[in-house]
């Protein structure tokens, strides 16, 4: 299906594949891997046609329905749900032939048209694109919005609906999950686990990837290697090929030692019996996997709290919200040193509020929150990037943090968050959002906070930086409260969950499997709900239009009840008029002695005809007056 033969490839000076040689059958969903800037968005661009190789062959079949996510949204007033179904160009076709073979009251071609138009469902494309924007976060009320009317990022998930609601044979996607809370990510894997066609996902979520995909092509060194199996199977490979490094070996063993050291300490402790509990879960998964990454360039920790004062924060039946709305109420929480807390819920719930109101950015509106005298909070939120001074360098802002630091201590701390080389002395200006992210947490773990607030730390991080990261959690001593929609990142990382949703934030007794099941039960019942709605605005419906068409059929009497009498006079003058004719084929009415009657019939005819042109023109105008009414009433 796709067919790379030799394949090199450059941007500009830039080599980025060399002598790829790959083949993508039809049907495979292929995860695409490797760190940031290694090529995997410009693969998609050549198969899409905007880049050519430079050595090599690539191939594809020319009558492939490619489907992709498009980067931009035009500010328009289109509804959002027909702003989806514009992602079917098929359906869009056929509705506009229909409409001009309607125009030109062409039979033969609508009946085709229909016949087409039944085999594509397009009888439930609109269904099936209000079915893709609710999984994807937004309200039935929000189905008739004017798309411009969305902010960025859901106008980035109108995209994406659009781009599924497309019957294609190749789906190419680019960090779908980025712009989408955990619900939606778990409603998009199922819907992309049944998807039938050939699916290239470009991903950092190895959860996903683990539940979406059949094989990994993995990017590096200029090469692509294609891989059987899931993100674990190709871990696992790839750790097995990595073993036999000793330095590499050496390296994971002092991970590992890091998480049996936490276990050894608090295995007898009974408030800390869960959270070591965890950690060996977490261990035995190491041990398989952390070989894998082994090579990583990222390897960071965070320093040591100053102070780990008992509980750091307490909330009695607190409110929170927006100016005079309140978005959760009744907030009963306290955390303390060690404890690692996980918020689930929906997109708009409350969880980035909750953290807000934890990282003192937003004032409670009832109820009372309690901090410690030493409550030392670290915050890291995407917008904090924006506030990283774009012409000054990572070293530069390092240094401000610890002026009497000396510089290579300061450097070689930058090297463990990927700033290596010249590296350090390049202006922000120039870097990507990932690198933005990775200056913004090393500044955060420079400063000892004991208390983490992470809101979506992984946004723009590869899976390198994410198993980093998780690493250096798993050995911070302070409290960590963390919203991600990266579920190994919380799976590995977080000993208890708290639901925030219906206007609340309680504890969530169960993992994350016990999550995507309750979500799943309250989408069915919300599918329920939603479909006993609709009958009863069926039936509710029905009476009101058979009520409408009583009141009609009321004033469409007199127009009615016009025409009939119009109608009959019409047939008396006609019938009366052949009569007549019949009359005068007499030849005897032509005798001397008839002449009167003659006189008489001739008379009476042209009378008839001209009452007749009248009473035919009345009808004429009554039958347009009827028509008209009843569209009208139909409207």
């Amino acid at each position: 299906m796709l067919n790379f033969t030799d394949v090199s490839l450059r941007r500009g000076p830039r080599l980025l594949f060399e002598q790829v040689n790959m083949i993508i059958h039809q049907g495979q969903h292929v995860g695409i891997t490797g760190a940031n800037g290694t090529g995997k968005s410009s693969l998609f661009s050549l198969i899409k046609g905007e880049l050519h190789t430079d050595l090599g062959d690539f191939t594809l079949p020319s009558t492939l329905v490619i489907a992709h996510v498009a980067q931009e949204t035009p500010a328009l007033e289109q509804q959002a749900i027909d702003y989806v179904m514009d992602g079917d160009a098929e359906l869009r076709n056929i509705q506009t032939e229909i409409t001009e073979a309607e125009a030109a009251e062409d039979g033969n071609r609508l009946a085709q048209l229909h016949g087409r138009f039944e085999n594509i469902d397009g009888y439930t494309a609109r269904s099936r694109a209000g079915r893709l924007l609710q999984g994807l976060g937004f309200k039935i009320e929000q189905e008739s919005t004017p798309v411009k009317q969305f902010s960025g990022g859901w106008r980035m998930r109108l995209n994406l609906a659009q781009a599924l609601m497309c019957r294609s044979d190749l789906l190419l996607l680019d960090e779908p999950t980025n712009h989408l809370d955990l619900d939606a990510v778990i409603w998009m894997q199922d819907w992309l686990r049944s998807y039938p066609g050939t699916l290239l996902l470009i991903s950092h979520d190895r959860d996903f990837l683990d539940t979406v995909v059949n094989y990994i092509a993995h990017v590096e060194h200029q090469g692509i290697q294609l891989y059987s199996g899931n993100y674990t199977n190709f871990e696992h490979y790839r750790a097995e090929q990595l073993k036999q490094q000793q330095s590499a070996y050496e390296k994971q063993q002092r991970e590992i030692a890091h998480v049996r050291s936490y276990v050894d300490r608090f295995r007898a402790q009974a408030t800390k019996a869960k959270q070591a509990q965890s950690r060996l879960k977490t261990l035995a998964r190491m041990e398989l996997i952390a070989q894998a990454h082994v090579d990583s360039p990222f390897g960071f920790s965070f320093h040591p709290p100053r102070k780990l004062p008992r509980p750091l924060m307490r909330m009695d039946k607190v409110a929170v919200g927006y100016c005079d709305t309140v978005l959760l109420s009744g907030i009963g929480i306290s955390i303390s040193p060690g404890d690692r807390i996980g918020l689930l819920g929906a997109n708009g719930a409350g969880k980035s509020t909750l953290i807000k109101l934890l990282a003192g950015e937003l004032s409670e509106q009832a109820g009372e929150v309690i901090r410690a005298k030493d409550l030392d909070i670290g915050y890291f939120a995407q917008h904090q990037l924006e506030q990283l001074h774009c012409d000054e360098t990572p070293f530069q802002h390092m240094q401000k943090l610890a002026p009497k630091e000396a510089e290579q201590s300061l450097c070689n701390y930058l090297g463990g968050f990927g700033f290596v080389g010249d590296r350090v002395n390049e202006q922000v200006e120039i870097f990507s959002g990932g690198e933005k992210a990775r200056l913004v947490l090393a500044m955060l773990a420079w400063q000892r906070p004991n208390l983490l607030l992470l809101d979506e730390p992984t946004n723009h991080f590869d899976i390198e930086m994410r198993h980093a990261l998780s690493m250096a959690l798993q050995d911070y001593e302070g409290a960590m409260v963390i919203v991600s929609h990266d579920r190994h990142m919380l799976r590995s990382v977080c000993d208890d969950f708290l639901l925030v949703a219906d206007g609340q934030a309680v504890e969530f007794d169960g993992d994350l499997e016990d999550y995507r099941q309750w979500l799943n039960k309250r989408l069915d019942e919300s599918d329920s709900n939603k479909l006993a709605d609709s009958k009863e605005n069926s039936v509710q419906s029905k009476k009101l239009k058979r009520q409408q068409q009583a009141e009609s059929r009321k004033r469409l009497q007199p127009l009615q009840k016009k025409l009939n009498t119009l109608e009959t006079k019409l047939e008396q003058i006609t019938a009366r008029l052949k009569q007549i004719e019949s009359e005068l084929l007499d030849s005897e009415l032509y005798q001397e002695q008839s002449r009167d009657k003659l006189k008489s019939l001739l008379a009476e005819q042209g009378k008839l005809k001209s009452e007749c042109e009248a009473v035919e023109e009345a009808w004429l105008e009554a039958g347009e007056e009827l028509h008209d009414a009843e569209q009208s009433s139909a409207l």
